[in-house]
């Protein structure tokens, strides 16, 4: 595909130190403190659609809008995918009436963000994972709190299933930013 075939993707993504989103048990809220969440919320402002899984969805339970000051003009797109229509109707992504929520039961990710010019993922470990193989991830927003969950934590990434690391996804830091307690790193993709 070429850059004109897909949009520009943002992987955002919010872990310990040791790179886990969630304890063993699946508890994730909050693992970055406020700052964090609040330039997350810039950033979902500026994306036109936010990429999701039914797997968040049903774990956590969020609203994935733009709460910002002043408050965001539009709200993004939700796409959720959902191979075996499993959504709650009554899940909070509903509750925002200015933003439409698109399921998507393909689990081509690329189809699924067909039409936008910007996506940011938030997501688990295997949409992230998946994205990764795709080749669709431009940019990536890595937020780091400092605290050590463990190697019982879940992973931010499955398995990429390398063989060799000139296979492995490369990208340069192109920034760095103190977000209250956490770390904010910013990537671009090398291609």
């Amino acid at each position: 595909m070429t850059q004109g075939d897909t949009p520009r993707v943002t992987l955002k993504l919010a872990t310990s130190l040791d790179g886990k989103i969630a304890l063993a048990n699946g508890l994730s809220k909050w693992i970055t403190g406020p700052e964090s969440r609040a330039e997350v919320h810039k950033m979902r402002a500026a994306h036109e659609a936010i990429l999701t899984g039914i797997g968040t969805i049903l774990a956590d339970d969020p609203e994935f809008t733009a709460r910002t000051e002043p408050p965001a003009e539009r709200q993004p797109d939700l796409l959720v995918l959902d191979r075996q229509g499993r959504m709650p109707m009554g899940a909070k992504v509903f509750g925002e009436p200015t933003r439409q929520v698109v399921m998507r039961a393909s689990p081509d990710m690329a189809a699924a963000m067909a039409g936008y010019q910007s996506v940011m993922i938030e997501a688990g470990a295997q949409i992230a994972a998946s994205a990764l193989r795709a080749d669709l991830v431009d940019r990536i927003e890595w937020f780091r709190a400092p605290l050590v969950l463990g190697g019982d934590g879940l992973p931010v990434f499955a398995e990429l299933g390398l063989e060799s690391l000139d296979n492995a996804p490369m990208f340069r830091r192109t920034g760095l930013t103190a977000r209250g307690a956490d770390i904010q790193e910013s990537y671009e993709r090398v291609r």
